[in-house]
């Protein structure tokens, strides 16, 4: 036997003792998570959620070790760095911000190093072969695995951008719109000086000035409440927002902000109603779940013709985490995935069936069927910009933001919270 075979069979020794010890591994791996004072978000997610695809990023650096040809060892190359990419793409569904995800990859190197290190001492004779070549690997794995993650994070903001680009653009048609409709305001009571004189012309149409007023009162006011949630992303990603968390009855919190938004739904003909426990004391901050909740309701409010809303609250238990959530469904439309008109929208479907498939312990939440018109034109201001806001707020809160939808179906966004915080979080 010469020398690159009795390397090669040590190789693939060493990966099925990692193999072995992947439970181990991943077990460190998730203690030094806790106790990093840095790191909040992993506290809440039970460990199938935590391990995500870091068991087959393992896998696949194991198969990667004892591959014996070019070949096995490039598709075990490229299983590690899709998993890692769909890692990213969980952690930014469940909230992490870019900087856990990847100071999260530097502990599980320090666990993987910690294993081959002692694997190393009880086999001094592979110190000077076959362990340099399993560092190295590890060291392509987990900066792999940053960029792989970061990349991911990079395409989900492009994402949000693209939202935000589809409200600015709305934003500068309906400043277009004002200028056509003052200009045949003025063409239509006979006077060229402004849009204030037209409206207040003593020979004007009562029933033509009361028209424009509301036509006119109805953009800028759409146009205020879009330049408004702009500046409320922009502080929230300024980190500008900060935590107050307190103790408070979720059920009342939100039971008495449907009561506050139901006559405006049934000025639009919908119904809003409000489920859950009698009480739900939580821990957080009350005015950000509430900013949330208002968020996803208005957002549903333009989306849905027929029909209307629940607003639904509940306690929940998973694997040993306490969390609460909170759910808004409508009977909108829905929409397809891979949407062009909702990219980030998209995104969020996209994450959370991923998720889903990782974790099968966690059930899809509900949808109500749809009762509205699939073709019919939709309210889209501000849409991009509140989900926006929302996905923000869900990471300063260490939740985790899921939606569910389909054609013949309405949609459902559901936002699981923790229901104590250990420590409280410290977001830059």
């Amino acid at each position: 036997m010469d020398d690159v075979t009795d390397v090669k069979t040590a190789l693939a020794l060493l990966a099925r003792h990692l193999a072995a010890r992947r439970a181990v591994i991943l077990h460190n791996w998730q203690r030094s998570v806790e106790a990093d004072p840095e790191l909040t978000t992993s506290s809440n997610l039970s460990r199938a959620q935590f391990n995500d695809h870091i068991p087959q990023v393992l896998a696949a650096f194991e198969r990667r070790l004892e591959a014996r040809h070019p070949l096995e060892k490039e598709v075990a190359f490229e299983d590690q760095r899709n998993s890692a990419a769909e890692h990213g793409v969980h952690r930014w569904q469940q909230g992490y911000h870019q900087r856990e995800t990847i100071r999260e990859w530097g502990h599980l190197q320090y666990w993987v190093l910690d294993e081959l290190e002692s694997y190393g001492l009880l086999h001094p004779a592979l110190q000077a072969t076959v362990m340099p070549i399993a560092r190295s690997a590890l060291v392509r794995l987990c900066s792999e695995g940053v960029c792989e993650s970061a990349g991911s994070y990079e395409r989900l903001q492009r994402s949000e951008a693209a939202s935000r680009v589809r409200e600015l653009e709305w934003a500068l048609l309906q400043l277009q719109q004002l200028e056509r409709q003052r200009a045949e305001s003025w063409r239509e009571v006979g006077v060229v000086a402004n849009a204030s004189s037209a409206l207040l012309h003593q020979a004007a149409d009562a029933r033509q000035r009361a028209s424009a007023s509301r036509m006119l009162q109805r953009s800028v006011e759409a146009l205020r409440t879009l330049l408004t949630d702009m500046i409320d992303l922009a502080r929230l990603e300024a980190g500008q927002e900060q935590l107050r968390l307190a103790h408070f009855d979720a059920a009342a919190l939100l039971r008495g902000y449907c009561d506050t938004v139901r006559p405006l739904a049934e000025q639009r003909g919908l119904f809003l109603r409000a489920e859950g426990p009698e009480s739900l004391p939580v821990e957080g901050d009350a005015a950000k779940v509430q900013r949330i909740a208002q968020n996803l309701v208005l957002n549903a409010l333009k989306a849905t013709q027929r029909g209307g809303l629940r607003l639904v609250w509940a306690e929940r238990n998973a694997s040993g985490t306490e969390q609460w959530l909170l759910c808004v469904q409508d009977t909108g439309p829905g929409f397809e995935p891979a949407s062009a008109a909702a990219p980030l929208a998209d995104a969020v479907l996209e994450a959370t069936a991923e998720s889903q498939q990782a974790d099968s312990g966690v059930d899809p939440a509900p949808t109500l069927a749809s009762q509205s018109d699939p073709d019919a034109p939709r309210e889209s201001a501000g849409e991009g910009i509140g989900l926006s806001i929302v996905k923000r707020l869900c990471e300063l809160l260490d939740a985790s933001l899921e939606m569910e939808t389909a054609p013949g179906a309405g949609t459902t966004f559901r936002v699981v919270f923790p229901r104590r915080y250990l420590r409280r979080p410290s977001r830059e």
